[in-house]
């Protein structure tokens, strides 16, 4: 694991353009969430897609980020140990965290770290396994979850794309609901399709999707936010 560290603040657009309508954007859906079943509320929600670079840990982050400051403490857990991106967005080193959790080399509490946000604390994916889905499949990814929901008031898991790895799937039966984020104009339909049938397979809680890089007008006010929220992000 690399010691570098990658600042990628700017991508936290709820933080550093709260006015954008962007970040509105973000407070709609966090508004979606606490009216979708009030009496059962999400406390754990996985975020996904169909294939890569469709801006879902970006979607996690700016969320996560949303519903914290509304004032409820917030657990982002980066479980796509296949490209991890949370400790980038928040500048930290990755060299443990949740694989170390999960294979007992470290607490639960020493996993868990405090970001420069306020009610904000990832748990990085650690070290990268190789067996990413037996892991994330074990009991002690349940006794993780378990323990987050203790302290915490919401649970964001970033989860690897649907298609090509079975991990979202096997997490999504340990969450209360999934997100699906869709990449306008590059998702394809078809394998939209197919990954939401995997989800369903195992009786995933497929909650609604969020549409990411929608192309706006070059002429608009909202233009760079675009950019910035689309198109600029690589996984």
């Amino acid at each position: 694991m690399a010691s570098q560290r990658f600042n990628r603040n700017d991508d936290l657009i709820v933080e550093n353009h709260p006015k954008s309508p962007i970040a509105e954007a973000f407070r709609s859906i966090r508004t979606s969430l606490n009216y979708l079943d009030p009496d059962n509320p999400i406390k754990t929600l996985l975020i996904t897609s169909s294939k890569e670079s469709e801006g879902k840990s970006l979607i996690t982050t700016n969320l996560a980020l949303t519903v914290a400051q509304n004032n409820k403490k917030v657990i982002i857990i980066d479980a796509d140990m296949r490209k991890p991106m949370q400790h980038r967005f928040f500048d930290m080193t990755n060299f443990s965290g949740l694989s170390n959790i999960l294979m007992h080399e470290i607490s639960f509490e020493e996993g868990l770290r405090k970001t420069q946000y306020e009610n904000i604390s990832l748990i990085s994916t650690g070290v990268i396994p190789p067996n990413p889905a037996e892991l994330l499949d074990s009991n002690s990814m349940d006794d993780v979850i378990k323990k987050a929901k203790e302290s915490a008031d919401m649970i964001f898991i970033d989860a690897p794309p649907v298609s090509p790895v079975t991990d979202a799937a096997l997490l999504s039966k340990k969450t209360d609901g999934v997100l699906m984020v869709v990449a306008s104009h590059e998702t394809d339909k078809e394998l939209l399709k197919s990954s939401i049938k995997k989800l369903e397979f195992v009786n995933a809680n497929i909650i609604g999707t969020v549409l990411n890089k929608y192309p706006l007008e070059k002429n608009s006010s909202y233009n760079k936010y675009y950019y910035y929220y689309g198109s600029n992000e690589k996984m």
